[in-house]
């Protein structure tokens, strides 16, 4: 990838629960930082495009809550697919502490 990361990525395979139909509908996360989510989906969203998410980290913890901004949108070769590149905007109170503990194993 781009050597411009400000956090490392790690590998996060998961679907992304969506409304059905919504523009993020048969995505799926596959990598995640301190900072930001890669996502792979079959619909374009647009530059700048705000997005509310929540985000597990643990079983039997409790959630992250973020507004995420989508940074990029590139095709993906010989498919009908996208990766798209979001940085966590906003972190909603008390979220960025666990967070970073999180990231911190």
């Amino acid at each position: 990838m781009d050597n411009k990361r400000r956090n490392e990525r790690f590998n996060c395979i998961v679907p992304v629960e969506s409304k059905e139909g919504s523009v993020f509908d048969k995505t799926k996360t596959i990598d995640i930082s301190k900072g930001g989510l890669g996502f792979i989906s079959q619909n374009v969203i647009p530059l700048n495009q705000e997005v509310a998410i929540e985000i597990d980290l643990t079983e039997d913890g409790e959630p992250v809550f973020v507004i995420g901004k989508v940074q990029w949108v590139h095709p993906i070769a010989n498919s009908e697919k996208f990766r798209i590149g979001i940085s966590f905007d906003k972190i909603l109170k008390g979220s960025k502490s666990r967070l970073d503990k999180y990231f911190k194993k």
